[in-house]
């Protein structure tokens, strides 16, 4: 069985055809970085063009790179939400089209669903299969939370954040510094040549449930210090460089960032580690999980990985590989599977939803 997957919830045109629930024969993902990037952010009208320009050449470079024809697929999977709503509806429309020209049946995907298949999909092939319940952390730029992952393939949400998403305080905190867009990948980068404990950022204590996050705190915390220290000069050096080079090396992000700024940078992702590996652990305790998944464009963050991997887990921690840890569409192809098996299909009159609950 081969099911074509459609996303494009966010900045990212991707489509991808998978067969048998975890054999990823094509995977095309047209990014938006390049031009959301001067703008510091995703701008979600120029998002939706955008989509409007790729999808077509998106999905046929997906099926021409699988050698599938429409009539070999079982099903068309697609994002139907969270996630901007233009953009959302862009790919929904051209699936909804695809299904009705072709009769494939059409199958709608929550897009934090997929986060957590692309997960499930590399474990199975891999040969080292997701036990269940598990506990899965999605933290991207739009999310942050914990589900538990139940056998049945059902979901209850566990904890979410109350403010930022960990993704976007990242790229906040990279914006604030002069860093780019995405700022994420570079404090990353930058991360391991400061002093994670030269600056003090306090853990959020929450009130109510215990397990949700907040990551504004974090974000202010920088916002204080730069301002403490004047810092203009130094920004305007990062953005000018960033306008000479747009894709520079260690050593041009060195000669413009001194190392009390890589201290800030070493501390800032040391405090959101920790928070979002201290709540995934009591959740996962509290739920007495056989692994932990770690899913979302914050999953490529190599810092996270070593941090969860240097623990003492008393069960597997399961990562997705870079290539599935931003958005793609393989993960939605791969999520529609159970769905498949089921017989769950859509009608052509589902809608986009911004803000779809997955529980």
């Amino acid at each position: 069985m081969r099911i074509l997957g459609i996303e494009s919830s966010c900045d990212e045109t991707a489509a991808a055809v998978v067969a048998s629930g975890d054999a990823v024969l094509s995977s095309v993902v047209a990014s938006q970085i390049a031009m959301h990037g001067k703008y510091g952010g995703v701008v979600p009208e120029l998002a939706s063009r955008e989509h409007l320009r790729a999808i077509v050449p998106v999905v046929r470079e997906a099926l021409l790179g699988s050698a599938t024809r429409l009539q070999d697929l079982s099903a068309i999977a697609v994002t139907v939400g969270p996630g901007l709503v233009g953009s959302l509806l862009v790919g929904l429309t051209y699936a909804k089209s695809l299904s009705f020209a072709t009769g494939v049946p059409l199958i709608g995907v929550n897009h934090i669903e997929g986060h957590i298949h692309a997960v499930i999909l590399e474990a199975r092939r891999d040969g080292v299969p997701v036990e269940f319940p598990a506990l899965a952390l999605v933290a991207s730029g739009g999310h942050t939370h914990l589900f538990e992952v139940r056998p049945d393939g059902g979901y209850r949400l566990l904890g979410k954040t109350r403010d930022d998403a960990a993704g976007e305080a990242f790229d906040k905190v990279g914006k604030l510094l002069g860093l780019g867009y995405p700022g994420g990948p570079v404090i990353d980068r930058l991360a391991p040549l400061g002093n994670p404990l030269a600056v003090h950022f306090t853990f959020a204590k929450m009130k109510g449930n215990a397990l949700d996050f907040s990551f504004s705190g974090h974000k202010t915390a920088v916002l204080r210090w730069v301002q403490a220290r004047h810092m203009e000069h130094e920004i305007a050096a990062r953005r000018a460089m960033l306008r000479d080079h747009p894709n520079p090396s260690l050593a041009q992000w060195l000669a413009v960032t001194p190392q009390p700024t890589l201290d800030l940078l070493a501390s800032f992702q040391h405090a959101v580690i920790h928070e979002l590996l201290t709540r995934a652990a009591a959740a996962a305790e509290s739920i007495g999980a056989r692994g932990l998944i770690v899913s979302g464009g914050v999953a490529c963050n190599a810092g996270l990985r070593a941090a969860a991997h240097a623990g003492t887990a008393p069960y597997p921690i399961h990562f997705p590989s870079p290539g599935l840890s931003t958005d793609n569409a393989a993960m939605i192809a791969a999520a529609a599977f159970p769905k498949l098996e089921r017989g769950q299909f859509s009608t052509l009159d589902i809608g986009a939803h911004a803000n779809l609950p997955l529980a």
